[in-house]
């Protein structure tokens, strides 16, 4: 996983909003590092290394990104279009005392309503960290609870960088 992100390697997008004025001022741009995914105000890292949940969130950590928080559906549809179905991924949701209070790392409120577990799951008191899988005999992509010193793959976020 990359680990340094320099000026050079920044990819441009230019989202303008255009009120019909011709002005440098109306022009709003925003940027992602090379090799992560734009989508909506966030960037995107998915990693091609296995690694323990909490070596994923140093990782992330290290590029001034953390390991993934799901929003919205839309959010996470858009992770899901962009993952390797044979692989599953760590995102930013734990549960550290094993109680069942599970916490996002950037302190966003867990939110049962809007969770998209795979079916019996969370199922192990035991296996406190969350990862993205595909269950192939669902046909779908899902939330499930494992243990946190499993190796798997992982997908970090940041803010676009606004200029």
């Amino acid at each position: 996983m990359t680990s340094e992100i320099t000026y050079a390697e920044v990819r441009f997008n230019n989202e303008s909003k255009s009120s019909g004025l011709n002005s440098s001022a109306e022009t709003a741009w925003n940027c992602c590092p090379k090799n992560w995914k734009s989508f909506s105000s966030n960037c995107y890292f998915i990693s091609t290394e296995s690694a323990s949940w909490q070596e994923s969130e140093k990782n992330c950590a290290r590029m001034e990104a953390h390991l993934l928080v799901i929003n919205t559906q839309e959010e996470q549809k858009f992770i899901f279009q962009n993952l390797e179905k044979k692989y599953a991924y760590f995102v930013g949701l734990s549960d550290p005392e094993g109680q069942r209070r599970w916490q996002w790392v950037d302190q966003t409120p867990y939110n049962e309503s809007s969770t998209f577990w795979h079916q019996d799951e969370p199922s192990d008191m035991n296996e406190r960290c969350v990862m993205l899988n595909f269950r192939y005999y669902h046909g779908s992509w899902g939330w499930n609870d494992v243990s946190c010193d499993d190796l798997q793959r992982s997908v970090c976020e940041m803010m676009k960088i606004h200029l």
